[in-house]
């Protein structure tokens, strides 16, 4: 039989894993009878740890959430997975939170064995990241926890947007998912007013309160919300768009063409239709060439006099 402060321990790590215990498998887990199983959980209670019972046949233990934050037991896999998440938040793009992290990463890596902490400074020596070309939008973490509360809870938000250009307006939504891309945060909502889904950039948006009602969720805009908003957001600042015929089936097309080059439709077995859009008629082109499969420009004047262009220029290099 264990010592007692040993027997706690083990007691903790088998109540931190997100199920229900009875009395009778923990006491087969520790080796003690059934009543030294309740003793050991009134302890834990004394301590601080918020342990929560159940009655009946299909009642047991579980550990509920509490006031305070107790402290936790990690195995070694789950410590250095917290150290490295620490480290890689502390260059995020959460205003504040970096410093937090660092604060935290100080003290896990102050507890760690010796055998773990080899691992995460290894990790941190011998690891280089590739420094964003410019440093993006910092996003205040107490507006992504609200965000976050009201997609969970399913509350209207309101709050003051300002857009690209400046321009700033109120707006009432039912939000509904946060999407991160990059060093960007977004948020997915559905806008009443409207009367369509939304994309907004979570560093401009200003929450008011209180909140708006609850709302009845709706079926998600698409299945892979990070592909949708990916194409969204690129596609709304194309200057030029255009629609091709592609002589190839769909499926080989959309493997070629990036969510955020365009979109893909099918027209037949063999032959798909394409909607595409870059800041420049030659980007496009070269977007169009990349397919490797032959085409047809429906109706887009400048996507055919870039692609004559781009075709002298290839012939002349090719003597």
């Amino acid at each position: 039989m264990l010592e007692t402060s040993a027997r706690l321990l083990k007691l903790l790590s088998l109540l931190q894993t997100p199920r229900e215990w009875s009395g009778t498998e923990l006491a087969d887990r520790l080796d003690v009878s059934t009543r030294t199983v309740r003793n050991d959980v009134e302890r834990l209670r004394n301590l601080g740890y918020p342990v929560h019972a159940t009655r009946g046949a299909v009642g047991g233990y579980r550990l509920g959430a509490g006031a305070n934050l107790p402290p936790l037991l990690l195995d070694d896999e789950e410590a250095v997975a917290v150290a490295v998440g620490l480290r890689t938040a502390a260059a995020g793009s959460i205003a504040g939170v970096e410093d937090t992290s660092l604060r935290a990463l100080a003290k896990v890596e102050q507890v760690l064995p010796v055998r773990l902490r080899r691992r995460v400074n290894a990790l941190q020596t011998y690891t280089v990241a590739v420094p964003a070309r410019r440093r993006g939008p910092e996003v205040d973490p107490q507006v992504l926890t609200t965000l976050a509360a009201a997609c969970r809870d399913h509350e209207r938000v309101r709050f003051d947007y300002r857009a690209h250009d400046g321009t700033a307006t109120l707006r009432d939504v039912e939000p509904y998912r946060l999407v991160n891309w990059g060093r960007k945060w977004y948020l997915v909502a559905y806008d009443a007013q409207r009367g369509d889904w939304r994309t907004f950039r979570v560093d401009r948006i200003e929450p008011r309160t209180p909140g708006g009602p609850r709302f009845a969720p709706r079926p998600l805009p698409a299945e892979d919300l990070a592909a949708y908003v990916s194409r969204g957001v690129s596609t709304a600042t194309w200057h030029y768009r255009a629609r091709i015929v592609v002589h190839a089936p769909a499926e080989v097309i959309a493997q070629r063409l990036p969510a955020t080059a365009g979109s893909v439709e099918v027209i037949d077995e063999q032959t798909c239709a394409v909607t595409t859009g870059a800041d420049t008629a030659e980007s496009m082109a070269m977007w169009v060439g990349l397919l490797d499969a032959d085409f047809t420009v429906q109706d887009a004047p400048e996507l055919s006099a870039a692609l004559r262009r781009l075709a002298e220029r290839y012939r002349r290099a090719a003597g």
